[in-house]
């Protein structure tokens, strides 16, 4: 089975590039690749630059397989997302990510797991459109958009489900800093490396800080949460809704 994302090293620099087609779409399978790598990156990077395609960083996740698995099934990928995406946010290093394609709802979620996010200055949308599909932005990164862009752009983004182009996003600090296509990784992994040459315990001290609280609120709330997501995704309507929207991929 291919693999669906790649790592590679620049001096001690890993970066982390999604791999699954044109449109990256998130799998099971990408998922426990991903959780797997940010083990290694861990233990053996001084941090860490996420990539995408250019055509899409990420649609989101990869709805013609998910829509074929049961609840108990469901249930078992969605606590490994949202692993995931904890993981991700937490991790005790610097990172970056560089978006150079569309960001559409758990492509925008991988994003903002990140210290910073760079994008490219072409045209290209970013978003979270799950009001549209029937279903809520999932929990951790609900909490994770009001962090970053505040909460009444937040709640605006979520509500009204519509890409914004990576400028606009830049305007409200979804996006740190727009880059020609072709010079974007290298920007970010220069970022990475800048922030690699700080003292490391003091800054993942700092970081623990800055994604404690996010951490315990999800992991206080994270069964009832997720629980109420998925009798969304299970609904009849949504059912037939996420039907439709997979044949988009």
């Amino acid at each position: 089975m291919a693999k669906t994302i790649t790592v590679a090293k620049q001096d001690n620099i890993t970066v982390l590039t999604l791999n699954n087609g044109v449109t990256n779409a998130i799998s099971p399978q990408m998922v426990q690749e991903l959780s797997g790598a940010l083990k290694t990156i861990q233990r053996d990077s001084g941090g860490m630059v996420l990539c995408g395609g250019e055509k899409f960083f990420s649609i989101g996740l990869d709805l013609p397989a998910l829509i074929e698995l049961d609840r108990k099934a469901m249930a078992t990928f969605w606590e490994e997302f949202n692993r995931l995406v904890l993981d991700l946010y937490r991790l005790p290093l610097p990172a970056v990510c560089a978006v150079s394609g569309h960001a559409v709802a758990g492509g925008n979620i991988l994003a903002l797991t990140s210290d910073y996010r760079f994008a490219a200055s072409e045209s290209r949308k970013i978003g979270l459109n799950e009001i549209t599909l029937g279903i809520p932005v999932p929990f951790l990164p609900d909490m994770l958009l009001k962090q970053v862009v505040g909460e009444r752009r937040a709640i605006h983004m979520m509500y009204s489900g519509t890409f914004i182009s990576l400028p606009e996003a830049e305007t409200i600090g979804l996006v740190d800093e727009l880059h020609p296509v072709e010079e974007l990784q290298q920007a970010a992994v220069e970022k990475v490396a800048a922030m690699a040459k700080l003292q490391p315990e003091a800054f993942a001290a700092i970081k623990a800080n800055y994604t404690e609280p996010i951490r315990q609120r999800y992991l206080e709330e994270a069964e009832a949460q997720n629980a109420a997501f998925l009798d969304c995704w299970f609904s009849d309507p949504v059912q037939m809704g996420l039907r439709e929207a997979a044949k988009n991929f």
